[in-house]
């Protein structure tokens, strides 16, 4: 089976059971996000044709909400915090780092596959700030160095 079927199956369970619903295309997409990672442009013309809408309408939708990727994640996602109590410790920093040492900018993969940016605007960890999550763990009191050395651990173990 080719990669488009195997994405195919999914998508199409995915709009049978949710079309009907008020307001079905955002539970339609985080459905499609959640079993694939991503909502592949391929997808657009069935969710816009189950749900009566125009490919662009579709499209518009996924462009807006930052949450929605329209290409695979990596295989690692780093959720860099961007609220406030971060900021204030030194995030903007620690920002301008994370993006320099895996070469992307948010909502981005490396070259490799391995990792990808995203911003995020508060994890909860407020008093060890700045702060990042990566897979289930949340780091606190995230340095460049500590940044590095966890990334440079994943990339050993890759």
């Amino acid at each position: 089976m080719t990669e488009s079927g195997t994405k195919q199956a999914p998508v199409q369970e995915i709009i049978a059971e949710l079309k009907d619903k008020p307001g079905a295309l955002l539970p339609i997409l985080h459905g499609i996000q959640d079993a694939l990672g991503y909502i592949p442009a391929e997808t657009v013309p069935d969710i816009a044709k189950a749900l009566n809408l125009s490919r662009a309408e579709v499209h518009g939708v996924i462009s807006f909400y930052h949450y929605f990727r329209d290409t695979p994640p990596g295989k690692q996602t780093v959720y860099l915090c961007l609220a406030e109590s971060c900021q204030a410790m030194g995030g903007k920093h620690l920002e301008m780092h994370v993006k320099h040492r895996l070469g992307i900018g948010f909502h981005e993969t490396t070259a490799d596959g391995n990792f990808s940016l995203e911003p995020v605007y508060c994890l909860g960890n407020c008093a060890c700030s700045p702060a990042m999550q990566i897979g289930k763990d949340i780091y606190g009191r995230v340095s460049t160095d500590s940044f590095d050395s966890v990334i440079n651990d994943m990339e050993k173990s890759a």
